[in-house]
């Protein structure tokens, strides 16, 4: 979900294996010469997930930490070419923790149907999620030192 640390924890996680670091959401950004939420804006927000497909199909991702948008479980095929070449990570928050994390729901570039809020979103995605995981990591109440730590933890064991 938005505000899990996907993008802080990657690359804490990058640095710490000695591994290139990609965000999904900067490569389209950059892609597309827009925000993610001038993509919305100016089309829609299915327009944002082909987008964020079209990347994660294309994605080399030997020897790197990939951060993905968080509507990237949307897409089957994605997830089948991250699981296929990697292991796949849930960062998982409660949805009063991810509430107060993202408090700019209807501006951050967030790909959700306009009858949508954050709550509806999280019940909609959380199961994707779930599916998609190699590895689930309780972030509830940690600090961003204990999740890398778990993380670790967890890509040593597995």
């Amino acid at each position: 979900m938005p505000g899990a640390g996907k993008s802080t924890l990657g690359l804490l996680l990058a640095k710490q294996l000695g591994m290139d670091f990609v965000d999904t959401d900067i490569i389209i950004q950059v892609i597309h010469n827009k925000t993610l939420q001038q993509i919305i804006s100016d089309s829609d927000y299915l327009t944002l997930r082909q987008y964020e497909q079209q990347v994660l199909l294309e994605l080399e991702t030997a020897d790197k930490v990939i951060a993905t948008g968080g509507s990237a479980v949307y897409s089957a095929s994605g997830m089948a070419h991250l699981k296929a070449n990697g292991t796949v990570i849930f960062l998982d928050l409660d949805l009063q923790q991810l509430t107060q994390r993202v408090t700019d729901f209807d501006s951050r570039g967030i790909a959700h149907r306009s009858d949508q809020n954050f709550e509806d979103l999280f019940a909609e995605r959380r199961p994707l999620y779930q599916q998609y995981a190699d590895i689930r990591i309780d972030c509830n109440g940690l600090s961003i030192d204990q999740c890398l730590q778990q993380i670790t933890d967890k890509l040593t064991v597995g």
